[in-house]
């Protein structure tokens, strides 16, 4: 069974509809990535992960995957490095602050950094 699973899904690369999508998601990445500025504020909202806040910091193309990313330095401690990925790096930032996303997967605004006050006194 596995080894079909592995097969169906090699072989939608060669699907022609798969390649439009593939093709679409792209443009749409390089698109956004072009209107997309090192310094701006960010909200990212990528899919099954909470929304996080941060300050972009890289903006282009990687080595570690092909299209475009935004490297983001977040706020809080929910990245997964520190702008370093496969020893090279494309920003700096505190360990465990740094993270990369799509582009479609990253807003540009007024997003100040969020205040967490579960711990203050009443």
């Amino acid at each position: 069974k596995q080894w079909y699973q592995r097969r169906v899904r090699e072989m939608g690369r060669f699907n022609p509809e798969m390649q439009a999508k593939l093709a679409a998601t792209a443009e749409e990445n390089k698109e956004k990535a072009a209107a997309i500025k090192l310094g701006d504020r960010c909200e990212t909202r990528t899919p099954n992960q909470p929304t996080r806040r941060g300050e972009v910091m890289f903006v282009g193309e990687a080595d570690f995957k092909d299209g475009y990313w935004v490297g983001i330095k977040f706020d809080d401690p929910v990245g997964k490095h520190d702008g370093v990925v496969q020893g090279k790096r494309y920003f700096q930032c505190a360990d465990k602050f740094g993270g990369f996303v799509q582009p479609r997967h990253c807003e540009v605004g007024d997003f100040p950094a969020e205040v967490d006050f579960s711990d203050d006194e009443i």
